[in-house]
């Protein structure tokens, strides 16, 4: 298959022409923000033509910024990804648009289910959501929402790196502990994309919304521990706190977990625990290349 990967300058986007770039029965166009400007439409129906899947990793991930001006977050995960779904509707592409936890209010106990209804707390959320709703409809038969959340990985700035660089800083952290969600290693979600695509091909993936996040859960303390672990660092240089210590702009979703229940529809396994995926993420034969910490 011909992919477009969109937003290929950013952390997923990288991974995700790394994962092709080992998938030699498909070709990968690769187009970063200063290539293609999804806000275009012209531009965009241009880009898509002679792919057969467009993976959208463009978006705008600024969440506080997005609280003071949602018209041009909007633009880019709401606006632009409807130009994306009209270009693949024209083309007859599929859409694989990956969008965010945040579509959620956080408010819930169990698991989010797919279906579950959306109710973001934030200008970030409702951007994204607007994004979703284009997906589905206009590319009903071949869009495929894919939400993620709490993405690390060697390209770009994320928590872990932060966290690993705080670590030659100071001798303690203090860490939210009151926020609750599944670390997903980008890489492992860039593999699971390819998949996807390859079983809507084959006609075992549906149109929808798909969750495209580890299994387990942790909060943000617990995720801060398991990675000083795995660095020989102590994880009792991580302190507990609360969310109200560091208030933001725009209000976070207390809980961010997601339930996997369509990925056997399609006979394709979850993502594995994020246990396994951080450790994996560290091993030095992994790909992406080593973490580095002093």
């Amino acid at each position: 298959m011909r992919f477009l990967v969109t937003g290929a300058g950013g952390m997923l986007g990288r991974d995700a022409v790394e994962v092709l770039a080992g998938h030699p029965e498909h070709t990968a166009t690769a187009v970063t923000r200063t290539q293609l400007d999804v806000t275009d439409a012209t531009a965009v129906a241009d880009a898509v033509a002679g792919h057969d899947v467009v993976l959208n990793a463009a978006a705008w991930t600024d969440v506080d910024r997005a609280e003071q001006d949602e018209a041009a977050a909007t633009a880019v995960n709401g606006a632009a990804v409807a130009h994306l779904a009209t270009a693949c509707a024209a083309h007859g592409a599929y859409l694989l648009h990956v969008s965010t936890d945040y579509v959620f209010a956080g408010d819930a106990d169990t698991p989010y289910p797919e279906d579950a209804p959306t109710a973001p707390v934030n200008a970030y959320g409702r951007s994204k959501l607007a994004g979703e709703q284009a997906v589905r409809r206009l590319l009903p038969d071949r869009g495929h929402v894919v939400r993620t959340a709490w993405l690390y990985g060697t390209h770009g700035r994320n928590f872990v790196t932060t966290m690993l660089g705080l670590a030659q800083q100071r001798d303690f952290l203090d860490v939210v502990d009151d926020q609750r969600g599944q670390p997903t290693w980008s890489y492992a979600l860039a593999e699971q994309l390819v998949r996807l695509a390859e079983a809507a091909r084959d006609g075992r993936a549906r149109p929808g919304v798909w969750h495209g996040t580890c299994s387990g859960e942790t909060t943000w303390y617990g995720l801060a521990r398991a990675v000083f672990a795995l660095h020989g660092l102590d994880p009792d240089r991580i302190r507990p706190t609360t969310s109200s210590r560091f208030p933001r702009p725009a209000p976070r979703p207390a809980y961010s977990v997601l339930r996997h229940g369509r990925w056997a529809e399609a006979g394709l396994s979850p993502l594995p625990d994020w246990h396994t995926t951080l450790t994996e993420a560290f091993t030095p034969a992994a790909p992406p290349s080593p973490w580095k910490v002093a």
